[in-house]
């Protein structure tokens, strides 16, 4: 057994203690997915660029330490980019403080072996020199060190990158940075590429959970406190959709339309093939169809995903983000508020944006609904966020 296997084996059991009431140094978060499920989700094992503020506020896990979670997605390593406000100077690294304008975070930089030597010039030099006015490699390297060591000075006021694990020390969360540099963005370039990608990480993968669920030997691994094959199913039935709905750009559908999709989930549950099946279990087949797509609409109507325009008996669903009229209404609402003395400084507030749009396109949107389309529009550049509920357009 390997030292993290055994690792991981006392955390659950020192887990299990605490759920059966014994002394143990507190066990799984509830929603916390479990360590060896952590593989399976690629922001693991990747630099997540997240805010400072984010950084700031993700709590760590409690099954191993110098791990964290946002959203349930565990985060180890962080990429950050700001501007540097303070500096602290020591014999091996530098603490600079660096700010994104979310927040600032304290970063430590190792030295390099330039910055521990480098102050005295090569003796010697010009005994290197056959002839006058010849290229002299020792004074060429000095001069070389001296624009390395030029470049790498960071300083107040400058934009520097961080790469590195997050740690918490002294009750203070910081950045042991494992890679760092000076950013020359003389025409904020590269800030601004940032900027505009950041937010798109966050609306398609910081903010959307990942399914933690993995199949073996045909069976499906659940969370350490038991959740039902019928939970794990209902998620991979709404990941299905999710994806249909994105990538064949549906703006609307009727039921029927989409209940085939799950047809290859239930068929994998039945331990009989379609030609064997007696008419009693064909019937059973298609109630479970039916049962788990009815489940599966409803969880994607409560996220705000999908929603009823006009309520008939022919059933007709909008989905959220494909929807250009709503998000066409909504950003005329916005727009033509913002001008207005009343939301000219901070923004119309998202239930006055949600009671305009109700009045012009649909009585039945509702608040997570707007949310989405809010956050959609964001992505594209539409319209801005002041706070987390007022928003204004460019």
């Amino acid at each position: 057994m390997c030292a993290w296997d055994s690792v991981c084996k006392s955390v659950r059991y020192k887990c299990c203690k605490v759920r059966r009431g014994l002394p143990g140094r507190g066990g799984m978060e509830e929603g916390e997915p479990p360590s060896l499920l952590w593989g399976l989700d690629p922001i693991f094992s990747a630099y997540a660029r997240l805010y400072v503020k984010d950084i700031l506020q993700i709590k760590e896990s409690c099954q191993v330490p110098g791990i964290y979670f946002y959203k349930l997605h565990p985060i180890f390593k962080v990429d950050v980019l700001g501007t540097v406000v303070y500096k602290r100077e020591r014999e091996d690294f530098f603490c600079y403080g660096v700010d994104d304008s979310t927040g600032v975070i304290n970063c430590l930089c190792w030295k390099d072996e330039q910055w521990k030597d480098h102050s005295e010039p090569v003796n010697g030099s010009k005994a290197l020199v056959t002839n006058h006015g010849g290229f002299n490699p020792a004074e060429q390297l000095k001069k070389l060190l001296q624009a390395q060591h030029s470049s790498s000075h960071v300083e107040i006021g400058d934009t520097l990158r961080v790469r590195g694990p997050v740690k918490t020390s002294r009750g203070q969360r910081e950045i042991m940075a494992s890679k760092y540099y000076k950013v020359t963005d003389s025409v904020l370039a590269v800030q601004i590429s940032w900027m505009l990608e950041v937010p798109q990480l966050y609306c398609r993968f910081y903010d959307k959970p990942f399914p933690l669920t993995n199949s073996v030997h045909g069976s499906t691994v659940t969370d350490a406190d038991g959740a039902s094959a019928h939970t794990s199913l209902l998620g991979r039935a709404s990941c299905l959709l999710k994806d249909f709905l994105r990538e064949k750009a549906i703006e609307r559908f009727r039921p029927y339309d989409l209940r085939e999709q799950l047809v290859p989930l239930v068929s994998c549950l039945s331990q009989k093939s379609s030609t064997q099946q007696e008419p009693a279990e064909s019937q059973s087949s298609l109630k479970q169809l039916h049962n788990l797509f009815c489940e599966t609409l409803q969880l994607l109507q409560d996220e705000g995903l999908v929603f009823r325009k006009v309520i008939s008996p022919d059933q007709v669903y909008q989905v959220t983000e494909n929807d250009k009229q709503l998000h066409r209404v909504t950003k005329d609402v916005i727009r033509e508020d913002s001008k207005r003395e009343k939301y000219a400084e901070k923004g119309c507030h998202v239930l006055h944006i949600l009671s305009c749009v109700r009045q012009r396109y649909s009585p039945n949107v509702s608040k997570t609904v707007m949310e989405v389309v809010l956050k959609s529009l964001e992505c594209n550049s539409d319209i801005i966020s002041i706070t987390d509920s007022h928003f204004t357009v460019l």
